[in-house]
């Protein structure tokens, strides 16, 4: 091999994070792709505390959505030239005619129903208006797709959302779509991927981790 090469890497770390806390997510407002909310007090707060713990590491790139939020909770890392793409595909579900609002009764046993539903399998029903988990991956796909061609990239901050992530776990770790919801998380969690170019697998280092927060609760 000439010196001219570039080095081959194997693996690639994944560091997969749910955007901080927005006011919309303290009053329970239903917060999909179509709700452009940004991030409170608490969840700059939390932006803050995970730039802290992860400061120093060497992040070739960071992806996010194309919502407020999650560009909000790597703003820091953003600012110190890091390279940034945002893509649609990497938006939260589409929850449809309901979303911005608080569910009422109704609505509560409408999301009880349809979630119900997803547990059971039928992962390709959508809201009224909105998307289904089956829509969801097929729009993740193409980004990961492009993530993962690129192993010069060997350490990415990729943000993104709560039910978004669940869905996009269920895919990267060949899981059946319906068992979406065993995938907790929080905001600001961490979830930390290593994917080995080789088996062309992923395994999870971390899970909704949220231990660079503990200052935030003292």
């Amino acid at each position: 091999m000439s010196n001219d090469q570039p080095p081959i890497h194997h693996t690639k770390t994944i560091y997969l994070i749910r955007h901080g806390e927005t006011d919309f997510n303290r009053q329970g407002v239903v917060q999909g792709s179509g709700v452009d909310s940004s991030l409170n007090e608490l969840g700059q707060a939390q932006a803050e505390a995970f730039f802290q713990a992860y400061q120093h590491l060497d992040f070739d790139k960071v992806y996010t959505s194309a919502l407020q939020r999650t560009h909000q909770s790597v703003k820091k890392f953003i600012e110190k030239g890091l390279p940034w793409e945002q893509h649609e595909g990497l938006n939260e579900i589409s929850w449809g005619v309901r979303e911005g609002k608080i569910p009422n009764s109704r609505d509560n046993e409408y999301y009880k129903v349809l979630i119900d539903s997803w547990v059971e399998g039928k992962t390709d029903m959508p809201s009224e208006g909105g998307e289904s988990p089956k829509d969801v991956v097929l729009r993740q796909k193409p980004v990961f797709e492009i993530i993962l061609s690129r192993p010069e990239e060997t350490t990415v901050l990729v943000a993104m959302h709560g039910r978004a992530i669940r869905i996009l776990l269920t895919h990267l770790l060949e899981r059946p779509l319906h068992e979406m919801d065993k995938f907790d998380h929080a905001n600001l969690c961490l979830y930390k991927l290593i994917y080995d170019y080789k088996s062309s697998t992923f395994t999870v280092e971390l899970a909704c981790d949220v231990s660079h927060l503990e200052s935030l609760s003292a």
